[in-house]
């Protein structure tokens, strides 16, 4: 997805050869990487691809509908690939990200999160009313949410009813109603309704557990249970919808969320699409099972700038640049140039700060050369770029860039 708009310096990471050019135009003169500045996000075509068609297999085997969660990259372009690939539709977590979907034409569209926005409540509205076919499903987790809606949408007088799933949580947990007795009366309060319906039950497993030792696989489990509890308990059939998966644990979402409901099981994986180099890389169903893993398709490269001191390089990429919240990125390759050979580095990243990443290595490095940082969390790397320069893989010298991937956060 491209812009007619010009490319300027206020574009982050551009080269200036780029200046004055719409992104088409400037693929066309293909640039190659060596003509970009440090620091740079950088991105595999291939691998996204081989990451899309392993889930989408996946998937298709096991008879589950993806709703992959599009805020972990907000790229339209890489939403496509997805939807090209099979997926149900877009998941999207705030009203805002809901109307970048509609923007880009995405037809099916699950909020997951609260519709009680006024402004938001009434966009969606208009939107069902203006295309028959477009789907949007949102979460209530109490009967006040409820109450909101009915009061925005009895001003609007809608032609549609939106359609609402009863999100369950856990105590001390994020939203989502605290046991199966409240959810119950979540859902009868939506069938109460003149303006929403009744379509399933959501959760997010992933909210109980951030590892994969036996108690926190016993956690997810167990409230996976209760989910497809709920679910019985409301008297839905095969028609609704039940909705879980982050991609930590979507393999036990599934297996117990098929056996124990009669609905349309829905992942939202969303980080499979890129992988990482950090902690999904650890604790994703395909490495835990032994199985083919899928593999990184993001790293991003920045210059040493510094030795103030033996065994320390400070590199000119931080918190601006990186993701920091769930592990540092890590050391992975170092070459004299951007674009050029590459050999193995070892070594350690200390710490990030607001434009400099610390480098702990007993490797020698010389001020100027740029080195490969693999990255853990996608969720926080694409949102500290507006454009993401894209490369057909990882093997080719100075590699040709073949895309540019824009975010809209």
């Amino acid at each position: 997805m491209l812009t007619d708009a010009p490319l300027s310096a206020l574009d982050k990471s551009l080269p200036a050869a780029a200046d004055g050019l719409t992104a088409a135009a400037f693929l066309a003169t293909r640039p190659r990487l060596s003509s970009f500045a440090t620091p740079l996000l950088v991105l595999a075509s291939a691998t996204l691809d081989a990451n899309i068609a392993r889930m989408a297999a996946w998937c298709a085997e096991r008879g589950v509908g993806l709703a992959p969660h599009g805020k972990t990259t907000m790229a339209p372009s890489l939403w496509d690939r997805q939807l090209r690939a099979g997926a149900w539709g877009i998941t999207v977590a705030t009203p805002g990200q809901l109307r970048v979907a509609l923007a880009a034409g995405v037809r099916r569209i699950q909020l997951a999160n609260a519709l009680v926005d006024p402004v938001g409540i009434a966009d969606v509205s208009r939107a069902l009313d203006a295309d028959p076919d477009l789907e949007v499903l949102s979460w209530a987790d109490s009967p006040s949410t409820v109450t909101v809606m009915n009061a925005v949408l009895d001003s609007l007088a809608p032609r549609r009813a939106l359609t609402v799933l009863v999100e369950l949580g856990a105590p001390g947990r994020r939203t989502g109603a605290r046991d199966r007795r409240t959810a119950v009366a979540v859902g009868e309060a939506v069938r109460a309704s003149p303006y929403v319906q009744l379509g399933g039950v959501a959760g997010y497993e992933g909210a109980l557990a951030h590892d994969a030792f036996p108690a926190a696989l016993d956690a997810v489990r167990g409230y996976l249970r209760d989910l497809a509890g709920l679910h019985r308990d409301l008297g839905l059939g095969s028609g609704s919808v039940v909705t879980a998966g982050g991609s930590a644990y979507f393999d036990d979402v599934v297996d117990i969320l098929r056996a124990g409901t009669s609905g349309h099981v829905l992942l939202r994986s969303g980080a499979y699409l890129v992988h990482d180099d950090g902690f999904y890389r650890g604790i994703s169903p395909f490495a835990r099972d032994g199985g083919a893993p899928f593999r990184s398709a993001m790293h991003a490269w920045c210059r040493v700038v510094s030795q103030p001191e033996p065994g320390l390089a400070l590199l000119d990429a931080g918190k601006r640049d990186v993701p920091y919240d769930d592990g540092l990125p890590e050391p992975q390759l170092v070459a004299d140039h951007l674009g050029g050979p590459t050999r193995p580095l070892a070594g350690e990243i200390t710490a990030v700060n607001d434009q400099h990443a610390f480098l702990r290595t007993t490797a020698p490095l010389r001020v100027g050369e740029v080195v490969r940082l693999g990255l853990s969390h996608p969720c926080t790397a694409f949102d500290k770029w507006r454009w993401i320069p894209m490369v057909a893989d990882w093997s080719s010298p100075d590699p040709v860039v073949v895309d540019l991937v824009r975010t809209y956060f």
